[in-house]
């Protein structure tokens, strides 16, 4: 990959998980997180696809988060990232597996390559390219595809709060914000058919799946991890899109 090509916000987001990808793998990859992950995240944006042959791109993998679950399902993946430093990781958890080191937005993934695209936690990092980024995945999908993603949303009550962290903290570049759910859905109605748009995410959220913004030691996130996962299915129930953290979604390219 050419870094030269890349964008301001797409060469600092590179630089900045090459020097964080150490403690964001730790975080990411322990036993609490993946349960957490395939429990609230892949399952519900997965729901009703039978994943078995589809192949599927996971776009800003970093280090493979959802590809077990994929590969589990009976997809064939490719992981996506536009940093070198995550892919690597990728590579090594997962060699059976073809890799890009690119930018979703760079253009070289070949019109409509792929049967699904999922993305977990990608898209409030490509600020202010996310309705492009989204535009390329509808372009790579195959007619009927698929694009399941999930993110921190614009619209929460709470996102005031996440500004404010995301300047003050070095785990988070100036980039990254919230995504406006609802802008996507009117730009993209035509192209698009929402098949799910879910708005959920709250302890477990920040303490299980975001425990390293919080600099949690393990051994105490594998001691509340189950009590604050059973309240989040309860809070899941009730919450809405004013009250929730992330949004998980299914969406059908027309």
């Amino acid at each position: 990959m050419d870094v030269t090509k890349l964008s301001e916000s797409e060469r600092l987001q590179e630089a900045h998980y090459g020097r964080i990808v150490d403690r964001f793998e730790v975080h990411a990859t322990d036993p609490c997180t993946q349960v957490y992950r395939q429990r609230f995240i892949d399952e519900p944006i997965t729901e009703g696809i039978d994943l078995r042959g589809l192949s599927v791109l996971e776009a800003m993998c970093g280090h493979g988060g959802e590809t077990s679950f994929l590969l589990q399902r009976g997809a064939t993946v490719t992981g996506l990232d536009i940093s070198a430093a995550a892919l690597d990781r990728f590579t090594q958890r997962w060699p059976q597996c073809e890799s890009m080191c690119d930018s979703i937005l760079s253009g070289s993934v070949p019109d409509e390559s792929f049967d699904c695209v999922v993305a977990v936690g990608g898209l409030h990092h490509m600020h202010p390219n996310v309705s492009q980024a989204v535009g390329e995945i509808h372009r790579i999908l195959k007619p009927g595809g698929y694009f399941c993603f999930s993110d921190p949303h614009a619209a929460s009550m709470f996102d005031v709060f996440r500004r404010l962290w995301y300047r003050l903290d070095d785990l988070f570049e100036e980039n990254e914000a919230g995504v406006d759910v609802d802008e996507l859905i009117r730009e993209y109605a035509d192209r698009f058919e929402f098949v799910m748009t879910r708005y959920v995410g709250s302890v477990a959220y920040l303490l299980v799946l975001n425990s390293l913004a919080f600099r949690m030691p393990y051994f105490l996130k594998r001691l509340y991890s189950p009590a604050v996962m059973a309240l989040e299915a309860t809070l899941n129930r009730v919450t809405g899109r004013r009250t929730a953290l992330y949004v998980v979604a299914q969406w059908k390219k027309r």
